[in-house]
Parts: structure tokens; sequence; C-alpha cells
């Protein structure tokens, strides 16, 4: 599970940032996997990683998709070619 980061401040170009790599890794899952509670476990995962520190998409989009993959009941309908990043 992410950690929350208390008072965490994101500058605006980090939000986009991060919105971006949440669409995209949302993108990489079956359309009727797209539930807003997938969606909240993958922003949580963004979120942790950027308060962390991580300003790379292509480490945030890994680290958010191998955690819902991991955690997910779902991971067996992703298609190891839709799990790369």
């Amino acid at each position: 599970m992410a950690m929350r980061t208390p008072g965490a401040v994101f500058q605006p170009e980090l939000i986009e940032l991060m919105r971006a790599v949440l669409d995209d890794v949302a993108a990489t899952l079956p359309e009727a996997k797209r539930t807003s509670q997938i969606k909240a476990e993958i922003a949580s995962h963004i979120l942790a990683s950027a308060a962390n520190g991580e300003r790379d998409p292509i480490v945030l989009k890994a680290t958010a998709l191998s955690a819902v993959v991991e955690c997910s009941h779902y991971s067996h309908d992703i298609s190891p070619a839709r799990r790369e990043v």
C-alpha cells in the first residue's frame, strides 16, 4: 500500500505530469477494468512516488502499473504486452 505524505505540496507542472501518468496507466488497462477504485489505487502510487521525489514519468508509470497488477485480482486479464510501459 502506498504511504501518504501529510503536507506534501506539488507544483502545477508536477500535478500535470501525475495526471498524464494516471491517464496513460489507466489506458493500458482493459476498459472494463478502468474503475474508480483501480484509478484511485494507481493515483495513490503515483502520489507516493512523487512525494518521495520521483519525477521520471517512465518510472512513475512502471511503479503505478506494477503495483496495481501485483495487488489486483484482475492482473490475469492484462496481457504481458499491455503491462509494458
